[in-house]
Parts: structure tokens; sequence; C-alpha cells
């Protein structure tokens, strides 16, 4: 009987007709459509995201097609959920476009955090500034170590790449891919200033390994490109998060892992933290203090307070904001 072929992937434009084309192909007699309803779900908010999600994308080429794929979601209708009905391209496309705008974000943020760093700034000041702005928002204006992870990476480039081959490039993504991975090797050099200009033979602690919070993904994670730069600098690498250390193992050479934050810092000359898990957020500064060797603390995702890690004692370096003078 009639069936809709649904694809939830973030494929390239144009995947809907290739399906299309081989089910015709397969089966000429076949009554059915071919669907596209890409997920826009978060990795560590899945299922919040699927009961409350901002938009239903569904891109169909026919209207039974299109109602059948919506009546899927009759039950979050309560939440009053939009539900946007176009065509099976611009349905691709929006995906792409979608996370495409988000990485742009992000690394906006990260080259005004650059700024701030050379003009006296505080990049959390100037995000704030512009996120009040309902045409903006302040979601994704967080500076650190640039994007990683399944999505952003490869949907940038698959994007960028489809653009080129139509002939319309889109030089502003290109640029956002370019800035992104250029990002990891600046906040290594952010590590070995703040060191001192040299990492050789110093023990360096590293808090967060997974490309963001909540989730066990390694997958173009910033701290695997810092690590292996410090690792370049002659640094030896000790190294703890708390879901992502199996998959590191396997992604990582010449790392050694701790059992938790404070085993971690013990003895390192200097601490730098990757991902922003809450537990990291909650740590005893002074119990941190007294378990280091060194006093140098390099924070990557702006988490402490300047003034508070200067009070402690620590020798504290963060990104785009002006860094507290330490008590002598």
């Amino acid at each position: 009987g009639y069936t809709v072929v649904v694809t939830k992937s973030t494929v390239p434009v144009g995947t809907g007709d290739e399906v299309e084309r081989i089910i015709r192909e397969a089966r000429p007699d076949a009554e059915f459509s071919v669907v596209s309803n890409p997920e826009f779900l978060r990795e560590g908010a899945a299922i919040e995201d699927f009961k409350r999600p901002d938009r239903i994308v569904i891109g169909a080429e026919d209207e039974r097609g299109a109602r059948q794929a919506a009546e899927l979601y009759r039950p979050l209708y309560l939440n009053a959920s939009p539900v946007v009905t176009t065509s099976r391209r611009t349905a691709e496309l929006t995906k792409y476009a979608a996370n495409a705008f988000l990485a742009l974000k992000i690394t906006f943020i990260n080259e005004m955090a650059d700024l701030c760093e050379q003009v006296g700034g505080n990049v959390q000041e100037v995000a704030r500034g512009i996120g009040l702005d309902n045409r903006i928002g302040g979601k994704f204006l967080h500076a650190g170590p640039g994007y990683g992870g399944s999505c952003f990476p490869k949907d940038t480039i698959a994007l960028a790449r489809t653009a080129q081959n139509h002939g319309s490039p889109l030089r502003l993504v290109e640029t956002v891919v370019a800035v992104n991975e250029q990002r990891r090797t600046t906040m290594a050099r952010k590590v070995v200033a703040a060191c001192g200009g040299s990492v050789r033979g110093k023990r360096i602690a590293i808090l967060g390994l997974t490309f963001k919070p909540n989730t066990d993904d390694m997958r173009d994670a910033p701290a695997l490109a810092i690590i292996q730069a410090l690792q370049d600098g002659g640094a030896e690498i000790v190294a703890y998060d708390p879901e992502g250390m199996e998959n590191a193992k396997g992604m990582l050479d010449r790392v050694e892992y701790a059992t938790d934050a404070y085993a971690c810092a013990s003895g390192a000359d200097a601490l730098v933290l990757v991902t922003e898990w809450d537990s990291f957020r909650a740590l005893d500064l002074r119990r941190l203090k007294d378990a280091r060797a060194g006093d140098i603390v390099v924070d990557l995702r702006n988490v402490y307070r300047p003034e508070d890690m200067a009070k402690r004692g620590f020798r504290y370096t963060s990104v785009g904001r002006p860094n507290a003078p330490t008590p002598a």
C-alpha cells in the first residue's frame, strides 16, 4: 500500500530526489512519497527537544506525503510547535542553513573575543549587550575554543562544497570553516603564553575532552587539536572528563587519564579547562589550589570570575576578558 519514506538525516540537497528515483526504478508500481523531515535535536537534550521542538520542518513534493508526516507530530500540537511545510529541497537546505548560521555566531563571538583582548574589552558583556537584541539573541554567543562535534564541522563544509558545485559560493561559510579550524591553534598558543612561552617538559592538566558537556562525543572536539599542539610543544598531558575518556583513548596518544578533576590537577604546572561540565563549575578552588604544583589556570570557557581566581592566588587567563591582577 501507500508508503511514506522519510529522511531524517542531514543530507546534501537533492538526496530526496535520488531516493525517489531509486525507489521508482526498483518498484515502478509503488505508491509512495519521499519526505524530508530534518531533525533539530541537540546532543544531551534530545528528548526535551523532541517533546518541545522550536519548529518541525516537513519537505514534500505532494500534499498527501506532507500531511502524513505532519500527523506523526500531532501529539505535540498542544505545545503549539509550528509546522513548516516546504518543498523537499528547501527542507534539506534549511537544516544546513540553520547549522551554518549557528556556527557563524560562535565564530563571530570568538573573533570579537580576540579583539576584546587587544582593546581591553569584555566579550561576555559584549555578548550580553548584543544578545538582548531580539533580532540577534543570546544563544551561541559564548567565546571559547570553537565548535566541534558531529554536525557543525561536517555541515558547514558540506554546505560550502554544495554551493561551490552549483557556482554560488558561500564565502561567509567558507571563512567560518577556516577561522574555526585555526581557533584550536590559537587556544593552544594561549596556553603556551600563559606558561611563559614554552610548555616543554611541563605537566599540563586538561579538564574536559568532549566537544560539549552532557555527551561522550569526541568527534572533532577542540580538545583533540589543543592536546596535540601542546604535545608537539613538548608538554606532558594528564586529562579528565566525566564521560568522554573511553572514546578519547582511541583518539589520543601519550595521555594520562585521571580519576577526577582534583587528581588531574595534582602536581600540574598548568590547568586548562576545555569543556564546561557543570561539575567543573563547582570545583572547590581552595582544594584545587592545594592540589597543584603550579598556579596557572587557563579557562577556555570563561567559567570562573577573574577576581575570584586572583583572590585564590591563581595566575588566571580566560578568553576575551581582562585578567584581574594576582595579589602579591
